[in-house]
């Protein structure tokens, strides 16, 4: 069985802090949680050098205690064969703290950073700034962080980032004013979000997190609610065929088909729906596309649906529990009247996906979706794509640039907004509910851009929906899932291939029998 590379829960960097802070107050000393972070930079740093036969390191340290950890990893790495330099934006006796006392620590020489060259390096450790950065890297540490990447394309070495790339806000991912291009990076306890989201993502390359000796029973008190998207946090809820089950306990999805010419993204859907395991999946069609539909289709059953009247008609069958719109609907009054259906009130629950043309059709009048959200008798999921997300939610004005606002926090705004799960997709997916939780795609893959991905996905969701997997987890597992495939299948990708795929992710996510 799979397994999750890291726990589940993602922290900012004030919930980091706050982590330190309580573990420090049980008697833990700051200097134990150093000694401990600084050991697994070192580790890492020896394995790189290891690789490449390598045996020189220079160690860049910064003012506050990302600095000291870099002090202390250099000390632990200096022998007889790793030669070790240090070289500091801050003169040591202007350190304070835990920082102060593993710089005293360090009885080699320091080199101011303006100086220090890069020449004959074969590893540099960044120490300069950890997550809590909170302003943009100006002047000399700037032009640091500047020549230290042109040193790492043009050389090939290797850099590794102490807990995040300096110039990578922890939280939000954004690259304040310049950013380290890390090969790895060493984080503690847990991710931050900064780790995930793009462009914190790319700069991070490889992420290793280390235990430092902080008590997952910290989490109590700080109560996250932002997790790895992996299935260590959907596992145990993913629906799973019970032998006594048939087809109909397994859910029953609808997907609305376009007209004539616009038939295939809805069959995706539809395809994708029965490979995620809904036990029936119906094809809406619009009568003029039902000879179309019907001869590409086997598995799929196929339902004439004549606009929102039709739709209805259909879903007034109770076992109907999921329905998918938006695949090659088109955009307009007549995708904006289907969506009204799917929404209306209802005796029985059904829960509802919404995706492309669905959501595009309420571009200027968001408020109507809304409505028709907080009236619908099941929960609704939005997967938009970072042009639909903003045709929908609309261009909100940015903050100062001293606080940027991540997709984390645009997506999870959406979800309040809208009373509805947002899936705001892209190689960073995050998934957000009304109340605040979210997740965020630990698992992406170039391949996914291609026609048909999205509709896809719509279908994935709608079928684990279907068989009653809660809407949060529904769309984090579908998102997941989604990528898995296209990792799994890789160089030629094209969007029929991830529901091809899906029973090859199903494999690794089902135990095995004993």
């Amino acid at each position: 069985m799979i397994q999750t590379p890291y726990p589940v829960e993602i922290l900012t960097a004030a919930q980091m802090a706050r982590a330190d802070s309580l573990t420090i107050a049980e008697g833990v000393s700051g200097m134990s949680l150093m000694e401990k972070a600084a050991d697994a930079v070192a580790r890492a740093a020896n394995q790189f050098l290891q690789k490449s036969s390598g045996r020189r390191v220079l160690v860049l340290c910064g003012p506050g205690n990302n600095g000291g950890d870099g002090y202390v990893a250099a000390r632990l790495l200096r022998s007889p064969r790793i030669k070790v330099r240090v070289a500091s934006l801050t003169p040591r006796d202007e350190l304070h703290g835990d920082a102060l006392a593993a710089a005293s620590a360090w009885d080699g020489p320091v080199e101011p950073t303006e100086t220090a060259s890069f020449q004959g390096v074969d590893l540099v450790i960044d120490a300069l700034f950890g997550a809590g950065l909170s302003r943009d890297i100006q002047g000399p540490a700037a032009e640091l962080i500047q020549r230290l990447n042109k040193w790492r394309r043009e050389s090939g070495q290797n850099v590794i980032a102490v807990d995040t790339p300096s110039g990578v806000d922890g939280s939000t991912g954004a690259v304040r004013g310049v950013a380290v291009e890390a090969d790895a990076t060493v984080t503690f306890f847990r991710l931050k979000s900064g780790h995930l989201l793009l462009p914190g993502r790319v700069h991070c390359g490889q992420i290793v997190c280390a235990h430092i000796g902080i008590r997952s029973r910290v989490l109590k008190d700080i109560a996250p609610n932002t997790f790895v998207n992996a299935p260590g946090y959907w596992l145990d809820s993913l629906p799973l065929p019970r032998i006594e089950g048939h087809k109909y306990v397994r859910g029953h999805a609808a997907v609305m088909s376009g007209g004539p010419s616009h038939t295939g993204a809805a069959r995706l859907a539809a395809q994708a729906a029965l490979r995620a395991g809904a036990g029936l999946v119906t094809l809406a069609s619009p009568s003029a596309a039902m000879a179309i539909n019907a001869g590409a289709l086997t598995s799929v059953m196929i339902r004439e649906a004549d606009g929102a009247a039709g739709l209805t008609a259909l879903l007034a069958d109770p076992r109907l529990n999921a329905v998918a719109l938006g695949p090659g609907l088109g955009v307009g009054p007549a995708t904006r009247a289907q969506v009204e259906a799917a929404l209306a009130p209802a005796t029985n629950k059904r829960s509802c996906v919404l995706d492309a043309d669905a959501l595009t059709s309420f571009q200027h009048d968001p408020q109507s979706l809304w409505g028709l959200i907080g009236a619908a008798p099941g929960p609704v999921v939005l997967t938009p794509h970072a042009g639909e997300f903003a045709r929908l939610f609309g261009a909100k004005e940015e903050p100062p640039a001293e606080a940027p606002v991540s997709k984390l926090e645009r997506a999870r705004a959406a979800a309040r907004e809208s009373g509805a799960i947002v899936l705001y997709k892209g190689p960073d997916t995050v998934v957000a509910a009304p109340d605040g939780r979210a997740t965020i795609l630990i698992e992406a893959s170039p391949w996914l851009a291609t026609a048909g991905s999205g509709d896809t996905l719509t279908g994935i969701i709608a079928g684990l929906l279907a068989q009653g997997m809660e809407p949060l987890t529904a769309a984090s597992c579908g998102a997941w899932m989604h990528a898995r495939a296209a990792a799994i299948f890789g160089p030629g990708l094209i969007a029929d291939d991830i529901a091809a795929t899906l029973p090859q992710v199903w494999r690794e996510l089902t135990p095995a029998p004993t």
